[in-house]
């Protein structure tokens, strides 16, 4: 069997010879264009959604999916099939994703499983000398977020947060726009989601079901028994598990806005709001305004809405940055410029129609994210989303669900981000874990 840093060796090799993504492509048999084969070996956890499409998309983009992995035996079966009708050799369908970990001719693990398996995969992956193309949020809290920039410090392999816009040229366009003055000088960055979800209901204790390993799909989240309304999706809204619409689609704006006005760590973050639309068991909040500071005079402020799609500047989701001199609107189509008078005087917009709001969340910006960690696999670039730097994006996130949940200002120190003064709050950090599943690095 061939070691894995032989194969990378390998990989790189070919990569320079010209045999990689972009020189030639071929026609998928179910329509459109793909990659000639780039000689990376992935596996892919989690593929009832986002997952299935991740998993199509990294075919396409060349790379060999050679484990599907996921506690849903029928997603399984879906995705194995799927997947066959793209590439040779066929790839092969396990309940636990550990099971391809041991294998050494696999080069990356890509995590698309519940929130609360982010971390603990990511962390497992690497210590097992994998890559990692990670879902957001990076993880379940802002611990978890630590452990991993240290993982990826200690064991060195590549870690790709999936904030696919860092990938869209439109956007990488107009943040050296902004770096060049177009809007002056930016102090302030307005991020938003609106969609119209409707009720959970509220749940039942059930059997569990025939096709699902629920111990599995728990993993480090503590025990609980199974119910009716928690698999699949509606996890996102139950704080063992998920992490709120803040972390779900707000990782990606409030992202942008914190690239856009080159921030960190913030020193006070605020944050009202609750769950205003349906009485259900939906936890977090539907309805959220969080507000976040800077120490060099500029703010972040972020408007979900799970429940009313009610659009801002006519988008469902999106971004603008304001300047001295004018501001910038970008979403995943592109972005407009104006100044200060409402004047239009630039724009740049892709042709591509695509659902902002759909959770699969498929696309060319997913195809452009996974080609550049591809790229960085194989010693052809860098990662557009390295884990260091999604980490502090979703910090944010985390501490606007922190103080949501702790029902006050935060003070928070500007060069870590660690909450000051507030053991309450603190105590949020860090999450309970079923004995024994702890993360450790």
């Amino acid at each position: 069997m061939t070691h894995p840093m032989d194969r990378r060796d390998f990989i790189g090799k070919s990569a320079r010879a010209g045999v990689g993504i972009g020189v030639l492509s071929r026609i998928s048999p179910l329509g459109g264009f793909m990659q000639e084969p780039t000689g990376v070996v992935v596996a892919v956890m989690g593929v009832n959604s986002r997952g299935n499409e991740l998993t199509q998309a990294f075919v396409r983009m060349g790379a060999e999916v050679r484990y599907i992995c996921d506690v849903d035996s029928r997603a399984v079966e879906k995705t194995v099939a799927q997947v066959s009708e793209l590439q040779e050799p066929r790839a092969r369908g396990v309940t636990d994703f550990r099971r391809a970990l041991d294998d050494q001719t696999v080069d990356a693990l890509v995590v698309a499983a519940p929130d609360h398996w982010h971390a603990p995969a990511a962390i497992l992956a690497l210590n097992a000398g994998k890559h990692v193309y990670l879902e957001k949020p990076c993880g379940h809290g802002p611990g978890e977020g630590e452990l991993l920039v240290e993982a990826q410090r200690r064991y060195g392999g590549i870690v790709q947060m999936g904030n696919q816009q860092r990938s869209a040229p439109e956007s990488i366009d107009v943040i050296r726009q902004i770096r060049e003055g177009v809007i002056g000088r930016p102090y302030y960055g307005r991020s938003w989601y609106a969609n119209t979800r409707g009720p959970i209901g509220h749940g039942v204790a059930a059997p569990i079901p025939d096709w699902l390993d629920y111990g599995l799909w728990q993993g480090p989240a503590p025990r609980t028994p199974y119910r009716d309304n928690v698999i699949h999706y509606n996890w996102h809204w139950f704080w063992r598990w998920g992490t709120g619409e803040i972390c779900n689609n707000g990782t990606h704006e409030i992202d942008v806005c914190r690239w856009a006005l080159g921030v960190d760590f913030p020193t006070k973050v605020t944050s009202s709001g609750g769950r205003y639309h349906f009485d259900d068991d939906w936890e977090c909040p539907d309805t959220q305004l969080a507000s976040f500071e800077f120490e060099n005079g500029t703010a972040i402020s972020w408007e979900g809405r799970s429940c009313n799609s009610r659009p801002v500047e006519g988008r469902g989701r999106g971004a603008s940055i304001h300047g001295t001199e004018g501001t910038v609107i970008i979403d995943r189509s592109g972005y407009v410029i104006y100044d200060n008078q409402n004047n239009e005087i630039a724009r740049r917009i892709r042709g591509e129609t695509v659902d902002a709001l759909d959770t699969r969340g498929g696309g060319s910006l997913t195809d452009l994210h996974i080609t550049n960690f591809l790229d960085s696999i194989r010693g052809e670039g860098t990662p557009n989303a390295p884990i260091d730097e999604g980490h502090k994006s979703q910090l944010l996130c985390h501490l606007g669900n922190i103080a949501q949940r702790n029902a006050g200002a935060l003070a928070c120190d500007p060069d870590t981000g660690k909450i000051l003064g507030d053991e309450g709050a603190m105590s949020l950090w860090n999450r309970d874990y079923e004995p024994g599943w702890e993360p450790k690095v």
